[in-house]
């Protein structure tokens, strides 16, 4: 008999089945006071939906891909990029076999910015920071209310979810989400540019009524650095105009894998990230199973001693002073996905 597949998904700690909506079309709301959004799962092997079914694994640009986890949606409250973490948190020790090493190579080859504890004692982890480690990532930003600055247009775009065409990277407005202190420092940039354009014509007059001695080496040097000054900062405003110029996933992933880099971008509710977690290394069929390059395989359910995988979006959590308090890392729940085995009626058969 093949194996029998749950999943649930939710915001909280009471999370709600939703095994009946995996590949289809149908997304599942997630809300609470800190995220708002949708998730869509597809698992390849589950047997296949009446209604709606989804055709993600028959897409060219997804051949090979096993699972999927898919989230478009928004933070309620400002939040560094540096502190929204993603991946695996267990409710108990884990039972890591013999070559578990090599499975943490792999881990850390695909992604560098991986943090774990996997031999806890209490609660196991594996988590990244999102913006560096998910395949596949979409920011939108959308405007706001014009009847009222207070309040944001819904996260809702004319764009479907899931999308017809499986996603791939658009960080063109990215920019758009640095940080404060960037927004600050551009102000001041300009105020630099604004000022050392009136010295520069102020000097240029100087120099046209000033004595062949005064108009010496030393004014002409002085002017020469000033230009170069307002050239130069026209051309970084051109730049930032432009972009953060992450054409691809991959250069966004290596991009973020610097922790400056992650906090000086800031998501807010006017921030909608559309993300795809997806991956062909992980098989739920006969059961759940992790298959590494060369023909390496681990039964995860053997070792995880029956613990479902829990896929969590969480807040990084920090003790004062802004570190962490060296317990577990992760702080308020974002959102959660569950998928688990079971032998009843509730679950779907995975062939």
């Amino acid at each position: 008999m093949p194996p029998r597949l749950r999943v649930l998904a939710g915001t909280g700690t009471t999370l709600t089945p939703i095994t009946h909506l995996v590949n289809t079309t149908n997304a599942f709301s997630l809300v609470s006071d800190r995220f708002e959004g949708e998730v869509i799962v597809c698992i390849k092997g589950l047997t296949r939906p009446e209604k709606d079914a989804s055709d993600y694994f028959e897409r060219p640009e997804r051949q090979g891909i096993t699972w999927s986890i898919q989230v478009r949606g928004r933070f309620l409250e400002p939040i560094s990029a540096d502190d929204v973490l993603f991946g695996n948190v267990f409710d108990r020790p884990l039972r890591l076999p013999l070559g578990s090493g090599a499975v943490l190579k792999f881990m850390r080859y695909i992604d560098p910015t991986l943090e774990h504890d996997l031999t806890s004692q209490t609660y196991p982890w594996a988590l990244s920071p999102l913006i560096a480690m998910m395949p596949h990532l979409v920011h939108t930003r959308i405007a706001r209310n014009r009847d009222c600055s207070d309040h944001l247009a819904p996260p809702a775009s004319s764009a479907a979810f899931p999308p017809k065409i499986p996603l791939s990277d658009d960080t063109s407005q990215l920019h758009l989400a640095r940080t404060l202190a960037r927004s600050l420092s551009s102000r001041g940039n300009e105020l630099a540019h604004s000022s050392m354009l009136s010295l520069s014509s102020t000097l240029s007059a100087s120099l046209y009524l000033a004595t062949p001695r005064e108009s010496s080496k030393e004014f002409r040097s002085a002017r020469s650095t000033i230009k170069k000054m307002v050239g130069a900062n026209g051309k970084d405003k051109k730049k930032e105009r432009s972009g953060l110029g992450l054409a691809s996933a991959s250069k966004r992933r290596a991009y973020f894998t610097s922790a400056a880099h992650r906090q000086d971008i800031t998501f807010g509710p006017e921030d909608v990230l559309t993300t795809d977690i997806c991956y062909g290394f992980l098989k739920f069929s006969p059961s759940l199973t992790l298959r590494l390059p060369g023909g390496l395989s681990f039964d995860l359910m053997r070792y995880w001693g029956g613990q479902p995988a829990r896929f969590v979006c969480c807040k990084r959590k920090l003790r004062e002073g802004g570190r962490n308090d060296g317990g577990v890392p992760w702080g308020p729940i974002f959102w959660t996905v569950v998928i688990e085995m079971g032998e009843d009626e509730r679950g779907f058969g995975v062939s």
